[in-house]
């Protein structure tokens, strides 16, 4: 039904940059919030940053002023631009999505497969 495909993980150190992409695909009638979260060992998965279709963003606090949410609707993409990273952002980011299917009135939660992120010198 719907796919979402992330991209752009990597080793990084402290300091480094990372660009993530994650891209949605399949029988999509609409998005409305897309997001990323993150889910470091041994602790929950927390939210990192959304924005909603109309570009509205909100970011987590220990995020904020280093990382940059964005999206491209018309390719069903959001990115994450990861500036300034430090070992405590070491963790699998997950991205996420609200999609209504084609021919559906109901949004879903959709999740990505993740894709590592380490902080490390």
């Amino acid at each position: 039904q719907v796919q979402l495909v992330e991209s752009g993980g990597g080793l990084v150190q402290p300091g480094g940059s990372l660009r993530l992409s994650c891209a949605a695909s399949g029988r999509i009638g609409s998005i409305n919030a897309m997001g990323w979260y993150r889910q470091a060992p041994g602790k929950q998965r927390e939210l990192v940053a959304t924005i909603t279709s109309g570009g509205s963003t909100n970011y987590a606090v220990s995020v904020k002023g280093r990382f940059t949410i964005s999206r491209d609707n018309a390719k069903n993409t959001v990115y994450l631009q990861m500036n300034s990273l430090k070992p405590e952002d070491t963790a699998v980011y997950y991205c996420n999505a609200q999609i209504r299917l084609q021919a559906e009135m109901m949004f879903y939660n959709y999740w990505g497969q993740g894709t590592q992120v380490t902080v490390s010198s």
